[in-house]
């Protein structure tokens, strides 16, 4: 739980791959990670325990090539891959502020990163490292959204965090309504029913299921990983 400040002790973030390319049309904006690692940083330095699932959407997209005649497996490998080598990008970023940070696998690749071992991801977490999980559950067919669902409850967090590009959950989509309705809070029944796609349907319904609260935040915004970090009321909460 947080603290009686509101801080939270313990969270996962959820970063897409795309969140790391900036203006860029692939691959990594170093001015972006760089923010968002600065960010990362001050939240750690003020004692929450911070783990990060990170897609590879920026880099490689399995079911977005599947689509066009690739064999579904191997693209998600693919895909995997993509989010390790994202990982380690934001790992470099993070101890160039001089903050220790471990990237564990899902896939087994040992001479760039630990295996993901849930009793030493928490022991990290608790030593005040940030720990970067790559390669989602490790199983194609599986999202990086359902990754950070099954990590964050794996590993005890008090909050799951959703970054994307927009302040929250609307009723429909902002960018085509301008009338659409931001919730300050919402249930995960109703984004399921509603298809609010806020995360993939596993995802909700193994928050829902774990009773794991799930903000959902505009990265874009200075300062708002702190924030979010820091359970301030930002964006929108999706609870029972």
């Amino acid at each position: 739980m947080s603290d009686t400040q509101g801080r939270y002790r313990r969270v996962l973030l959820k970063l897409s791959g795309e969140a790391l390319m900036g203006d860029l049309d692939y691959g990594i904006e170093p001015r972006v990670i760089q923010r968002i690692a600065a960010e990362i940083a001050t939240a750690r330095n003020a004692g929450v325990e911070i783990a990060i699932v990170v897609g590879g959407g920026n880099i490689f997209r399995g079911e977005g090539l599947a689509r066009s005649g690739m064999d579904r497996v191997t693209g998600d490998y693919m895909g995997m891959l993509a989010t390790v080598m994202n990982a380690l990008a934001i790992q470099d970023a993070l101890e160039s502020l001089n903050v220790f940070a471990r990237v564990m696998s899902a896939l087994k690749i040992n001479q760039v990163c630990e295996d993901y071992i849930r009793r030493r991801a928490v022991r990290h977490l608790e030593k005040g490292r940030v720990v970067i999980l790559a390669a989602g559950t490790g199983n194609p067919f599986f999202t990086t959204d359902t990754a950070a669902s099954l990590r964050a409850i794996e590993i005890g967090a008090d909050v799951l965090l959703k970054a994307t590009k927009v302040d929250g959950v609307y009723d429909s989509d902002p960018m085509k309504n301008p009338g659409a309705k931001r919730f300050e809070t919402v249930s995960y029944d109703r984004v399921l029913a509603d298809k609010l796609n806020v995360m993939d349907a596993t995802a909700i319904v193994m928050c829902r299921d774990n009773h794991l609260p799930l903000r959902v935040f505009d990265l874009t915004q200075k300062n708002a990983l702190v924030q979010a970090m820091s359970g301030d009321e930002i964006g929108t909460v999706v609870t029972a």
